[in-house]
């Protein structure tokens, strides 16, 4: 990758997962599969979701998945999630991934952004009201809307 693609980790925020594909994960040139980064991504976007819900949580839908650039064998990948959308049984993540590589000269690079809605569930594995902040609690929405009532519900 050329300098024009480095960047940095985001500043103040602490990664949900930090993985290095493995030469299982990835093709024989060395190109790590996308299905492999798209299960990482789902388990990063999970964490946020299941800590609001206190519990349980499916993914329902992926809303936006774009790979900006290749991820090797040996980069350690880093995987920030943040909850964008809260509805009454629904919670939608972004999730950004930044590969490190060349471990003498560290360059970092913006490799995968998503965006994924999970829904909170009950034991039987059908929806759920996501419970209350109780006072003192806060779960930042980094685009700082809560929408009340978008939640998904089963037919």
């Amino acid at each position: 990758m050329t300098s024009q693609h480095n960047t940095s980790l985001p500043l103040g925020k602490m990664p949900q997962l930090r993985v290095m594909p493995m030469p299982a994960d990835a093709n024989v040139y060395g190109d790590v599969f996308g299905g492999w980064i798209m299960a990482q991504v789902d388990i990063a976007g999970s964490l946020p979701a299941t800590k609001r819900a206190n519990g349980r949580v499916a993914t329902i839908a992926v809303n936006s998945f774009l790979f900006k650039h290749p991820v090797f064998v040996g980069d350690l990948l880093s995987f920030y999630a943040d909850i964008v959308k809260v509805g009454n049984t629904s919670i939608t993540v972004n999730v950004e991934v930044y590969a490190e590589r060349n471990r003498l000269q560290t360059e970092i690079v913006k490799v995968t952004e998503a965006t994924l809605t999970y829904v909170a569930t009950d034991e039987h594995r059908q929806p759920r009201a996501l419970p209350p902040l109780a006072p003192g609690d806060s779960i930042p929405i980094t685009s700082g809307l809560q929408e009340l009532g978008g939640g998904w519900s089963a037919a």
